[in-house]
């Protein structure tokens, strides 16, 4: 199962694309430019990897301690991905990984089944 990270909480936007196979990262400059453009980046990332958000089955994402704008965006973008695609995620925080001596986005799929952070931790309620 691909999986896919992403952390706009901190001074880049940080993407990491787990397969089965392989692991790609790519960052970039954390602006209000890029926040509204986040879909066209995720997009851009998995297509030069030859992968479309149809191939991802799990994302986690980075919700704190940090920038807020970030974290908001970024949790739209997932929460989008989840209600169109139904594409299940975890909303993690670093600071549940504290007590990891060698912390890396690498293990974060692990850390969360370690640390049993749960799914879908923040569900809005939708006004149609």
């Amino acid at each position: 199962m691909n999986k896919l990270i992403i952390d706009a909480a901190n001074e880049k936007i940080f993407l990491m694309i787990i397969t089965n196979a392989s692991i790609y990262n790519i960052t970039h400059d954390n602006t209000k430019i890029n926040y509204e453009k986040l879909t066209i980046i995720i997009n851009d990332f998995l297509l030069s990897k030859n992968l479309k958000i149809a191939d991802i089955g799990i994302i986690y994402i980075n919700i704190g301690l940090a920038s807020f704008a970030g974290i908001r965006n970024s949790m739209s973008v997932v929460k989008a991905f989840n209600v169109a695609k139904n594409i299940d995620y975890y909303c993690y925080n670093l600071h549940d990984f504290k007590d990891e001596k060698n912390l890396s986005y690498e293990r974060i799929p692990d850390l969360c089944k370690k640390y049993k952070i749960k799914k879908n931790l923040i569900n809005p309620i939708y006004i149609s």
